[in-house]
């Protein structure tokens, strides 16, 4: 995970539309960039709704939300439409950012022991650098405890 105070790195990958989009497009406004390992699975799905839900919350603070998973556009654009997503997910199958913000880790599950992503949560103030990193990440509380670090 990278430190509270460090350069947020710079991202240029594929949405849910196939769009390329970057961070340097949401300058001056607070960025919540989310990894998750999986589209379609409970956690997940619970996260992102959960961000959707209280999404015109966060416009209202001057936020933005972003997800990335290694998922393609098109499992992506599924996810979008099957939740009424309201927010940006990032395509990262190269794993470009998700290695560049450190969150690509050796996990165990039942005993197995893989690479994957954690789940992970920054926020990155207007000017681009990393104010809050949380890796103990709970998806079904991870959108309103982002919300209250808004306040």
């Amino acid at each position: 995970m990278l430190e509270v105070g460090t350069k947020a790195p710079a991202i240029s990958l594929p949405d849910q539309n196939g769009t390329i989009r970057t961070l340097e497009e949401f300058k001056g406004k607070k960025i919540i960039l989310y990894f998750y390992p999986k589209d379609h699975t409970s956690g997940c799905t619970k996260q992102a709704c959960g961000f959707s839900e209280r999404y015109p919350q966060f416009m209202e603070k001057g936020a933005v939300v972003i997800g990335i998973s290694k998922d393609t556009v098109a499992s992506h654009k599924k996810f979008e439409e099957k939740n009424n997503l309201a927010f940006t997910i990032l395509s990262d199958p190269e794993l470009v950012a998700i290695k560049a913000y450190d969150v690509w880790k050796e996990k165990k599950t039942c005993g197995k022991v893989s690479m994957g992503v954690v789940r992970t949560t920054y926020l990155i103030d207007e000017n681009g650098i990393i104010i809050k990193a949380n890796d103990k990440v709970k998806a079904a509380d991870d959108p309103e405890n982002m919300l209250g670090e808004l306040e």
